[in-house]
């Protein structure tokens, strides 16, 4: 399977309305398949909001949807493609999860105008990162390096979605504070986009610099070296967290109990994303998430088998 071949994903825009047929907050199940008006639906159907494009997000979307299948709880995933209609969605109880959230630094301000509406349901990996990086080859060591060199890179710096929290942190913390705000643009358009971008100047040992972040599988396919930061514009680790609607733990204690035994060392999510990514690829990530479970059997505190 190529590594650079990612998945598809619906195109919604940041005014995207999200109509899923998740649990809602205003129905309760009346044993016989029928639901009550006023009351708190029964935990039967869960709906996961994820951007396929970040690998992180998708990886672990279906290693939920495997878990809680496993509880016998119906999974809906629903794709989009920018952060901002998630945390809405999310916020709105139109998702019941979030799996790969970056809520402390990187999605900050979603979570200053929705986290009234959101629960925390635990981290699962620490040491999360924005970066920018540049190819192993390219004879630069530091963002400092940047300054006086745009000739090498064309001017551009390539970056992915706009409404990404990174792409917020590149062009209005990072680029002003080193003075790159003059000299370069940021080109944004789509994670895909810029791994192709990222393709096709490693093919051609071409110089070129990109927003990236840690942990991402693209940054071993390709070679990627992180610039230093010696400023830290690009702003301290991170932990990566499972979010939940409002009120999710109290409708889904068991399932919250289970998402909140998930943390994943290095070892683990490196192979975790290596596998669905990378190994099995595109239409085949329950496969992936099968036989991960069965090289990780030990991952996490509880593993459901069905």
């Amino acid at each position: 399977m190529n590594k650079r071949h990612l998945t598809a994903t619906l195109a919604l825009g940041a005014a995207a309305t999200l109509a899923l047929a998740g649990c809602s907050s205003d129905t309760t199940d009346a044993g016989d398949g029928e639901t009550e008006a006023g009351g708190t639906a029964a935990c039967d159907t869960v709906t996961l909001g994820f951007l396929p494009a970040w690998t992180d997000g998708l990886s672990t979307a279906y290693l939920l949807e495997n878990q809680l299948g496993a509880l016998g709880i119906d999974v809906e995933m629903q794709t989009l493609t920018e952060a901002g209609p998630l945390y809405a969605g999310l916020a709105q109880g139109d998702v019941d999860i979030y799996p790969s959230a970056w809520p402390e630094l990187t999605h900050a301000s979603y979570m200053d105008e929705y986290g009234d509406d959101i629960e925390d349901l635990g981290a699962y990996y620490e040491n999360a990162k924005l970066t920018i990086a540049v190819p192993d080859y390219v004879d630069i060591d530091s963002i400092e390096d940047l300054v006086g060199n745009a000739d090498m890179f064309g001017g551009q710096i390539i970056g992915i979605e706009p409404g990404a929290g990174l792409t917020a942190q590149t062009q209005d913390v990072m680029m002003p504070e080193y003075g790159l705000d003059g000299d370069y643009e940021l080109v944004t358009s789509s994670t895909a986009a810029m791994l192709t971008e990222l393709g096709n100047a490693v093919d051609a040992q071409e110089d070129i610099v990109v927003t990236s972040w840690r942990p991402f599988w693209a940054n071993e396919a390709y070679g990627l070296k992180d610039l230093e930061d010696p400023m830290g514009a690009m702003g301290e680790p991170e932990a990566l967290h499972f979010l939940g609607t409002t009120g999710f733990s109290d409708r889904c204690a068991e399932a919250a109990e289970l998402i909140a035994g998930i943390q994943l060392d290095d070892a683990a999510y490196a192979s975790l994303e290596d596998m669905v990514v990378n190994e099995y690829g595109e239409g085949n990530e329950p496969e992936a998430i099968e036989a991960w479970l069965e090289a990780n059997p030990d991952a996490f505190s509880t593993i459901v088998t069905k």
